[in-house]
């Protein structure tokens, strides 16, 4: 099992549900950019093999992958900030757009091991319109901001590996793109992001200043998507090529509400809290409406979300409390227990061909 990313947010997430199943697996990444995080809070350095380098090094990740041997690729290292891609556009085309074409690269050269490789882009992929229905997986790509245009670029370079190589006579990798919502999560600490920015409010007790308060997201627990990426994975790794291509995993409809709504719940859910709308009106362009039809996700993977709301933000909080109490192996205790909370709240979650690599 290979994870490039897993220092990161919903990389390390992923990571302990892989160890949780029993998986040998490594990762690549570049050292957590932000203090604290997952990666450190749960001390996830001494539970995997764990390589430090960039993916825009593409002989340190070829040689990563082939001492890894995997059978299964998880991709999601990225610069992941809509805001830092206005700062530095060339270093977010270059990580989103070249890494994933190092990454498949490597798979496609160096490791014949492989049998699935999952892609993680965004939802953001897509050509926005504002429209208040769900983009599917067919619609087309785009993106106003660098951000954006970066993970439809993304999709390409992998749409582009699949039909020109993996399709090949012979070649045994099948690959997908996995196209997630706004995730919400204990072990976020990223700049401009809502709940981490709340949680940072609420620790210096002060007022958090919301840039767009009715703008509508489709917001979902990390374990989500993450239940997503494994289910397709092991159907990659079983049944080919014919689970090959896009899929979108977004949360059911109570979950799509405005940034001050979601703010609300969390605070009311703290105990504490409050907010102020921002004054600066010359902030970068961000999307006020972006939602995902998951349908084909839903009836064709047989993958549905499984948490409410409540659920999510209940994971959430408890998550945040408890890192201000406990050790990293509290930590772990507490992301593995929220784990199996929610498989219980599932039928099942993916095992075979997983836990072997």
């Amino acid at each position: 099992m290979f994870v490039t990313g897993h220092t990161g947010f919903k990389g390390g997430w992923l990571t302990t549900w892989l160890l949780e199943m029993g998986a040998r697996v490594a990762g690549y990444a570049l050292a957590p950019d932000t203090r604290p995080s997952y990666f450190e809070l749960c001390g996830l350095g001494r539970r995997m093999a764990t390589i430090i380098g960039d993916v825009l090094d593409r002989p340190a990740l070829e040689r990563a992958i082939i001492s890894s041997a995997p059978e299964v690729i998880f991709h999601l290292a990225a610069q992941p900030l809509v805001r830092r891609s206005y700062r530095d556009p060339a270093a977010t085309f270059a990580v989103n757009v070249m890494g994933t074409v190092n990454v498949l690269e490597a798979a496609r050269r160096h490791a014949p091991r492989v049998k699935s490789i999952v892609v993680v882009t965004s939802d953001k992929c897509y050509e926005n319109r504002e429209w208040p229905w769900g983009y599917r997986e067919d619609d087309a790509l785009g993106g106003r901001d660098p951000y954006s245009a970066s993970k439809g670029c993304a999709e390409l370079v992998a749409a582009a590996y699949q039909r020109s190589f993996f399709e090949a006579p012979g070649s045994a990798i099948a690959s997908a793109t996995a196209r997630a919502g706004n995730v919400i999560g204990g072990g976020d600490w990223a700049e401009d992001r809502l709940v981490p920015d709340a949680i940072r409010a609420l620790g210096r007790g002060e007022s958090l200043i919301l840039r767009n308060p009715g703008s509508i997201r489709p917001w979902q627990h990390v374990l989500e998507p993450i239940g997503g990426y494994l289910n397709l994975a092991e159907r990659l790794g079983v049944e080919g090529k014919g689970w090959a291509g896009a899929w979108n995993f977004g949360p059911g409809d109570d979950s799509v509400v405005t940034t001050a709504d979601l703010v609300n719940r969390i605070f009311a859910a703290w105990g504490d809290g409050s907010w102020r709308t921002a004054e600066n009106s010359e902030a970068p362009h961000e999307a006020r409406c972006l939602n995902l039809d998951c349908n084909k996700t839903r009836q064709v993977l047989g993958w549905r979300p499984r948490l409410t709301m409540e659920e999510s933000i209940r994971f959430t909080v408890d998550w945040y409390r408890r890192a201000s109490e406990c050790d990293a192996d509290g930590m772990y205790a507490c992301s593995l227990d929220q784990i199996r909370s929610y498989c219980r709240a599932r039928d099942g979650f993916p095992t075979s061909a997983i836990r072997e690599n």
